[in-house]
């Protein structure tokens, strides 16, 4: 299949991809029971993309093995940005079958969107990847190698997950790579950051960190699908009262992730009510469950959510703040695509981070969609996009001021203005 056409397929299945939890296939197993036949990989050296353990899937969907030469679940180290120190990380590969092309299978690194924060809300543990096992079986079909990681706490139950910290999500995207290129022989050190959501987050900030992280690989660009880059909003539309019925998962999943990474964050300060009472409830990620979770975030009431001072608004601020994009400019290009319309990230919110990251001098193709909301994005630019990446097309960049006009020729019938250069010599 031409890469184009196999792209064009994968509009409607990542834009099925919307945040929250139980997205995934209720058989999915628990991290513990996650084993299959073990695969051949390199698993020498040490350091950050260090590739630990590398197995078959047993229950993935059937597309992926029947079209792969590689489908495999893998652990790899990575760094928390938050202490600082090894991480070890799950994730999920791809490769096609055949010849790859010259100079390697290029790599595409995917950022899944928000799936839930327990060690049980990850990808790999799911027969159909959270529902990007379509998607992903048409990239490697288009002649990609895939490598989606679960994030650092999700699928192996070892750390917690720092959900919506961009540069612990960087890592284990670059890392994802590293890995990947020891399992898969013939790969490239050419690859594209993409992601949808957290995800997209997740790619923006692999950007920024790939000159200083990302040796011996070459990031050529990276797509963020409806990314939250400037979260202080959340701190003061739940002051309000006005979280909307799609931010209420998000904003609780910000919470559980704020207090694993500062111990003296106060919860209680955030949380009432209902939110309070299920909390354990709501912080699930199994299908079974889903309905459940559903009706008790419709009980949860705006004063459930609100902080209880303004100190504590402020606080939360303070802390969205440090968690927020663009913090330095980026490596390679990126390409956005995001509604007007967004019930999750307000489209203020997007314009204002897009708008600082331009002054950074980054180079981004801006796609701002009428009338599209978080989940229901055209996303056919984006996977245009990724295939002109690596074939070295020119980047559009809206953040660069237009071409001044070219001067209007002097009229031919006017008399010469002294000192204009149309003027014969005398």
């Amino acid at each position: 299949m031409r890469r184009g056409v196999a792209l064009a397929c994968l509009i409607l299945p990542i834009a099925l991809l919307v945040p929250g939890c139980g997205n995934g296939d209720s058989s999915a197993p628990t991290p513990q029971a996650a084993t299959g036949v073990g695969l051949k990989g390199d698993f020498s050296g040490t350091g950050p993309g260090t590739l630990l353990d590398a197995r078959a899937l047993p229950t993935i969907d059937k597309r992926l093995p029947a079209m792969t030469s590689i489908s495999g679940r893998i652990e790899y180290t990575s760094t928390s940005a938050v202490t600082n120190s090894e991480t070890t990380v799950t994730g999920t590969v791809f490769a096609p079958k055949g010849q790859p092309p010259e100079g390697g299978w290029p790599i595409i690194a995917f950022g899944h969107g928000t799936s839930g924060v327990e060690p049980d809300c990850a990808p790999s543990l799911s027969p159909d990847l959270l529902g990007l096992a379509g998607p992903v079986a048409l990239l490697v079909q288009a002649g990609y190698v895939v490598t989606l990681t679960d994030y650092q706490g999700l699928g192996i139950d070892k750390t917690y997950h720092p959900f919506l910290e961009p540069i612990t999500e960087g890592y284990n995207l670059i890392d994802s790579v590293r890995a990947a290129r020891k399992l898969v022989p013939d790969t490239s050190d050419r690859w594209i950051a993409a992601g949808f959501s957290q995800g997209a987050q997740a790619a923006w900030a692999a950007n920024e960190l790939a000159q200083t992280y990302g040796q011996g690989l070459t990031l050529l660009g990276s797509v963020a699908l409806a990314p939250p880059l400037d979260l202080t909003f959340i701190a003061d539309t739940a002051a309000s009262g006005r979280l909307t019925k799609e931010q209420k998962p998000l904003y609780q999943a910000m919470l559980a992730a704020l207090k694993n990474e500062h111990p003296d964050f106060n919860l209680d300060d955030y949380r009432h009510g209902t939110l309070k009472q299920r909390w354990d409830t709501l912080l699930n990620c199994d299908v079974i469950h889903a309905t459940e979770r559903e009706r008790l975030f419709d009980e949860v009431t705006a004063d459930d959510l609100r902080p209880s001072s303004p100190a504590a608004t402020d606080a939360l601020r303070s802390r969205l703040r440090e968690m927020s994009l663009p913090r330095q400019q980026a490596t390679a290009p990126v390409l956005v695509v995001y509604g007007d319309s967004d019930p999750i990230i307000p489209v203020e919110s997007t314009d204002g981070a897009l708008a600082a990251a331009c002054g950074m001098g980054d180079v981004i193709d801006i796609r701002k969609q009428p009338g599209k909301g978080h989940s229901d994005l055209d996303i056919a630019v984006a996977l245009s996009w990724i295939a002109d990446r690596f074939k070295d097309v020119p980047v559009t960049n809206s953040c660069a001021p237009p071409a001044p006009a070219p001067p209007s020729e002097p009229d031919a019938t006017s008399p010469p203005v002294e000192g204009d250069a149309s003027e014969s010599p005398r």
